[in-house]
């Protein structure tokens, strides 16, 4: 089979960045789902659910071979639960911090991935890549707003401390998931392992509702602006995620993968448009900062 030619540049670009725009759209519609008592299980149910049922009818449709390979199977599983994981954390995040900041956090697993690369006999981060590393860390400690917080008398709220943790724990999470597709699942074509992945995440979220596991998890919303917030997370999560894997093979992600960082930024002016949430001139330019090296980090001279 014959590769499919790829886009011109200038569509390929403004694909993704119409996709990182319906990431954004789909985290504000979270916050505004669960500022109205959505539970945070029941919103990550009808997400993975929806979606996985799309990925199910393209991987039918295109009649993809759902076979493991030997050995296989763990490695989906644990992938699937991984993925269940980063998104309950940066959910949680979402509903306690200004979205913007969560994703400025979450999107800091590049620096993961690299250090668990190496941590799991990989080659050691280059020169430019640590001076990255250093840049994104600095960047971080103005976008979380540390010196004013450490020089202020009363203590960081709890929410903000829980939000934070979250978001950090969902790139952790993130990171060894992409470890795992890079390294033990990459003869298994996109679409199957994405809809596999989704099936357990939707099955876990059965599983933690039924069970109780986080108190409110599966309350439906209480009005009908949490009723249209899910059905906009939904929409919007469905539509970018499988629209990104029915044309990666056309984007030439090698080269064009840093302008997904800009969900962020429109996650920022989302939130400001919709939210209310405004991040000081310091948070901001730590923001600039952190994108700024991610996408540095992400970018590929070869390519």
């Amino acid at each position: 089979m014959t590769s499919p030619a790829l886009f011109p540049r200038h569509i390929a670009v403004l694909i993704l960045a119409l996709l990182a725009c319906s990431f954004a759209g789909n985290h504000i519609a979270a916050r505004i789902a669960f500022d109205n008592e959505t539970g945070l299980l029941l919103a990550i149910l009808c997400r993975s659910g929806v979606t996985m049922l799309v990925l199910l009818g393209i991987v039918l449709w295109q009649r993809q071979a759902l076979q493991m390979p030997p050995g296989a199977w763990r490695w989906q599983l644990l992938l699937g639960l991984l993925i269940a994981t980063q998104s309950i954390c940066l959910y949680s995040a979402v509903a306690r911090i200004p979205v913007a900041l969560a994703l400025l956090i979450g999107n800091t697993f590049p620096i993961l991935l690299a250090l668990l690369t190496w941590a799991l006999g990989g080659s050691a981060p280059t020169r430019r890549t640590v001076m990255l590393m250093g840049l994104i860390l600095l960047g971080l400690v103005f976008a979380l707003d540390l010196p004013a917080r450490l020089g202020a008398s009363e203590e960081a709220g709890p929410e903000w401390i829980v939000g934070v943790s979250a978001s950090f724990l969902a790139a952790c999470v993130f990171a060894c998931a992409l470890w795992i597709t890079d390294h033990k699942l990459s003869s298994l074509r996109g679409s199957v392992r994405s809809m596999l992945t989704l099936m357990i995440v939707f099955s876990s979220m059965v599983l933690a509702g039924s069970a109780d596991l986080i108190p409110g998890g599966m309350n439906l919303p209480a009005n009908a602006t949490g009723w249209t917030a899910l059905g906009a997370l939904v929409l919007l999560y469905g539509i970018a995620f499988c629209m990104l894997f029915v044309t990666v093979p056309r984007l030439n992600m090698a080269r064009n993968a840093p302008v997904m960082n800009m969900e962020p930024i429109a996650t920022l002016l989302f939130g400001w448009l919709l939210l209310d949430q405004v991040l000081s001139g310091m948070q901001m330019i730590g923001g600039a900062i952190v994108l700024t090296g991610i996408v540095l980090l992400t970018y590929r001279k070869d390519a």
